[in-house]
């Protein structure tokens, strides 16, 4: 009996393990030159920066770090329910902050309008619902959810043509975006051996992908991106 109890505790402990992914996310090759956003269509965002804004499909850093990746793990079976921890999309300087996120389904965002300026959010999920609504600068607040798990689709602005951020929804917590230095980091992962994904908005058809295993503490993975071969 004492042994069959001892079981019943190592194996309840062994359940409750979890731990962490975390790495950096690069470029292999000459990333594209930067293009500024033209912003003067619209005074107030013109108006809105003092330095040049450039476009976020693709940022990298001296180290060829890659900045707003989703990495995530894929085919995960989450009991848990949804975070109360509220999201936001914010409209500022006539860009999207942040330009890449992911949410749970179910999870509430904000989506912020920070400008004296109209702005129509224009989102284009395939499998939630198309949603597509105008925030004039008196109106600074809405709030809605997203109800399915989906692949990262496009958010756009139809006032102002240069405005775009990506949303990924999941039916689980286990995701991040990578920062400005290509780091990301996702916790509290149960023990086990998982597909862990990156998604990079340029390489939408050519996502990469690891096999993990987690166990107590933290495991480490990379991701790297390669530049296309040019076709002969």
């Amino acid at each position: 009996m004492k042994r069959l109890i001892s079981i019943l505790v190592l194996t309840t402990l062994t359940v409750g393990i979890c731990g962490s992914i975390s790495g950096t996310v690069n470029f292999d090759g000459k990333g594209p030159k930067k293009k500024k956003l033209k912003m003067d269509a619209d005074p107030v965002c013109g108006k809105s920066h003092q330095t040049p804004v450039y476009r976020q499909d693709f940022v990298m850093d001296d180290n060829n770090n890659l900045a707003n990746v989703i990495v995530y793990l894929k085919n995960i079976d989450f009991k848990g329910s949804v975070t109360k921890t509220q999201v936001v999309l914010d409209q500022k300087g006539c860009v999207y902050s942040p330009h890449v996120m992911g949410v749970m389904k179910g999870q509430e965002i904000l989506i912020k309008n920070s400008d004296a300026t109209l702005h129509n959010i224009h989102g284009l999920p395939k499998v939630n619902t198309e949603f597509n609504f105008a925030m004039p600068k008196v109106l600074k607040e809405k709030k809605m959810t997203l109800v399915k798990s989906e692949d990262a689709f496009k958010v756009k602005c139809d006032v102002h043509p240069w405005m775009s951020a990506y949303v990924q929804v999941f039916d689980h917590p286990y995701f991040a975006v990578t920062s400005n230095d290509g780091s990301y980091k996702i916790d509290n992962i149960p023990a086990g051996t998982y597909e862990v994904v990156a998604w990079q908005e340029k390489f939408k058809d050519k996502t990469v992908a690891h096999q993990v295993t987690v166990a107590d503490g933290n495991s480490k993975q990379n991701f790297t991106f390669v530049k296309p071969s040019k076709k002969k």
